[in-house]
């Protein structure tokens, strides 16, 4: 593409050197630089991409963009000062790729908790209903023939382009992205118009990161307002009626809002519902009528990411007949709820709830299911949210025996992370034990065969970070194993 294209796409410039004729591509790692790109300097808050402006050279770049003055780079090299990089990366990377987003229906979900388990569905019952979808999230970017990990909920700008081209040029019709709101501050989704924003719920969480939950509100609301103002176009805000904040985000965007939840004002309710251990069964009373709703979803939290789901993709333009004939043919992903169990030792489940509100909601879940115990493992780590931790371990408390541990300590001493929790709890029978792994096989070696045991905070990840190392780790590999151990032992015994 000829530089002068992409330079006339912005006002506010500096242009200094010699300008290239033609630009190959563009990068904000200069790792990846190749000969002919555009290397822009990012200022992130753990590495200054100004520094790497030299490398960025020597592998081949054409032109830099930079915000502040960079030195030791040759006079002849095309530099071009802006005010804010991260927005010019954002213009001249979807104008090089030609703009992908506008080829897909686009649909963002937000919220504290649900964020996974709603992309989730709203990509199978898509998929089921011959509509192809691509996700992208906490689980990576996952397509009909494609599948394969992500640093971050939400990635980088550049990523996200590279995500949004496989899913046009594999023939999908809409694309789904679990937004963060780090990721919505950082201006990750810059870009990609959104067609469906999507939100979930707003509690305690990251707030190392937003110091105050308005804060934290306001970071969710921008996907809101990233919905724009071209009311020519059909576009919808999906939201929480049970949720206070959802009148802000409401307030935030001039398209029709859509509600769910328990409440009679909500456009999609469920009322008369009934909880199982294989799943949850629910009257849908909607736009379109009345329907009988069944999935193999557990739990009332459950039930408002299941509503969500079919809001969005009424929204989106499914009849919803069509939509919940395939419901019950979609399952949770993994580490979400997820169930273990074996014919002589206690149900296991796995989760990735890592808030105070998750940790109730996914204990509420459990106890209509509780025979014997409730024991559960608690962790946290890495100097992350701390102020959450004694919540978390209030919430805890409602279990009859809870295990305090770590995850992803990294640099954190594990004796402080296990003190700040313990500070919460409620009654005395807790452990503390620093090493994960270990804590793990001790709850399930305690549990008798009625005992339910819920280990939340881990999920799907298959890496521990201790000290600056990223590990491996499975969780679900520990379960299965401890559980086959202490099968194989009462066989022996008998």
């Amino acid at each position: 593409m000829k530089t002068e294209e992409l330079l006339n796409l912005i006002k506010m410039k500096t242009v200094e050197g010699v300008v290239p004729h033609n630009i190959e591509g563009i990068q904000m790692d200069s790792r990846l630089v190749q000969p002919g790109d555009i290397f822009v300097c990012i200022a992130g808050y753990t590495v200054d991409g100004h520094e790497f402006a030299l490398d960025a050279v020597n592998r081949g770049a054409s032109l830099i963009i930079v915000e502040n003055e960079i030195s030791q780079v040759p006079d002849n090299v095309c530099v071009v000062r802006v005010k804010d990089s991260a927005k010019v990366l954002a213009r001249f990377a979807h104008h090089l790729h030609g703009y992908p987003a506008a080829k897909l229906s686009t649909i963002g979900v937000t919220g504290t908790n649900g964020k996974t388990t709603v992309s989730h569905l709203i990509h199978e019952l898509l998929e089921k209903a011959g509509q192809q979808s691509a996700v992208a999230g906490t689980l990576g970017f996952r397509s009909a023939d494609d599948w394969r990990s992500t640093r971050n909920t939400t990635s980088d700008v550049l990523t996200n382009l590279k995500m949004l081209k496989r899913a046009v040029e594999s023939g999908c019709s809409a694309m789904i992205f679990e937004t963060s709101s780090q990721g919505l501050v950082n201006g990750r989704m810059w870009g990609v118009d959104m067609d469906i924003a999507v939100f979930t719920n707003l509690s305690h969480d990251h707030l190392d990161f937003h110091k105050s939950m308005e804060s934290y509100g306001h970071a969710k609301g921008l996907l809101f307002s990233q919905l724009g103002q071209d009311v020519g176009k059909a576009k919808f805000a999906v939201l929480n009626q049970d949720d206070s904040w959802s009148t802000l985000f409401s307030q935030m965007t001039p398209f029709e809002t859509i509600s769910y939840g328990l409440s009679e004002e909500a456009d999609f309710q469920a009322s008369g519902i009934r909880y199982t251990e294989q799943g949850t069964e629910f009257q849908l009373l909607s736009p379109e009528g009345i329907f009988a709703v069944k999935t193999a979803f557990i739990g009332k939290f459950n039930v408002y990411n299941v509503l969500a789901a079919i809001a969005a993709l009424y929204a989106y333009g499914l009849e919803i007949e069509a939509i919940l004939a395939h419901l019950p043919e979609v399952y949770p992903v993994e580490g979400r709820m997820e169930k273990l169990a074996s014919s002589d030792g206690p149900t296991v489940y796995i989760d990735y709830a890592h808030t105070p509100d998750a940790i109730e909601k996914a204990i509420d879940s459990l106890l209509p299911f509780k025979k014997g115990r409730l024991i559960i493992l608690i962790a946290g780590g890495n100097y992350r949210d701390q102020l959450k931790r004694p919540i978390m371990a209030q919430k805890a408390s409602i279990a009859d025996y809870v295990i305090i541990t770590t995850n992803n300590p990294g640099q954190e001493p594990s004796r402080e992370i296990l003190e700040a929790f313990e500070k919460g709890m409620l009654h005395s029978r807790y452990t503390l034990m620093a090493e994960r792994a270990e804590a793990v096989r001790h709850a399930i070696r305690i549990a008798e065969k009625e005992d339910i045991v819920l280990l939340t905070d881990k999920g799907h990840e298959t890496t521990l970070l201790v000290g600056d190392r990223y590990l491996p780790y499975n969780e679900k590999e520990i379960v299965l194993e401890q559980l086959n151990f202490q099968t194989m032992n009462k066989e022996q015994v008998n």
